[in-house]
C-alpha cells in the first residue's frame, strides 16, 4: 500500500474500508452515468424541471464519488473510479440506453438509487463492523445524499 495519511487504524481495517470505498465509488460512478442517461434523452411533460434537476443530482454524485475516492487514497489505497472498473464490477442494473419517456426514466433511477441506496447502507454498517467510524461517516452523508435524490426523482412520477 502507498502512504498512509491516517492514524489509529490497522493495515486490517483500511484494506476493509478501501475494500468498501471502492465498491460503492463504482456503483456510484454507473448511477451518475444513469443520471446522465436520463438526463439526455427524457422527453415528455415536466421535461424542464426533471432535465435540469438531473444536472444537480449528477453533481452531488460526482460530490459523494469525490468523498469516496479521496477516502480511499488516505487510507493508503487506489480509488478505483475507472469507467472501466465500474462497467466490470457495479451491480446495479444496466440502463436502458434508448429510453425517452419521462415517466420510464423516473422509474427507472428511482429503482436504480435504491438500489446503490442499500448498497451504501451495506458500507456503514460493514465500515462500522471493521471499526472505521470516518469511513462509516463518509457513507452515512453519501446515503444522505443518494436518499435526497432517490425522493426528488420520485417526486416527479405521475400519481
Amino acid at each position: 500500500m502507498p502512504d498512509v495519511f491516517v492514524a489509529g487504524l490497522d493495515g486490517q481495517t483500511r484494506k476493509k474500508a478501501i475494500a468498501i470505498l471502492n465498491e460503492n465509488l463504482a456503483e456510484v460512478i454507473a448511477l451518475t452515468l444513469a443520471v446522465k442517461q436520463a438526463h439526455w434523452n427524457l422527453k415528455g411533460a415536466g421535461f424542464i424541471g426533471v432535465h435540469e434537476l438531473l444536472d444537480d443530482v449528477a453533481d452531488r454524485l460526482r460530490d459523494s464519488a469525490d468523498l469516496m475516492a479521496e477516502r480511499a487514497v488516505i487510507l493508503g489505497g487506489f480509488a478505483r473510479g475507472t469507467l472501466e472498473v465500474a462497467a466490470e464490477t457495479a451491480k446495479m442494473d444496466a440502463y436502458p440506453v434508448e429510453e425517452e419517456d419521462i415517466n420510464a426514466h423516473i422509474k427507472a433511477l428511482k429503482d436504480r438509487f435504491l438500489t446503490v441506496g442499500e448498497s451504501v447502507r451495506k458500507g456503514i454498517a460493514d465500515a462500522d463492523d471493521a471499526g472505521d467510524e470516518d469511513t462509516a461517516d463518509i457513507m452515512t452523508e453519501v446515503s444522505r445524499a443518494i436518499d435526497k435524490d432517490a425522493w426528488f426523482i420520485g417526486a416527479n412520477a405521475p400519481k
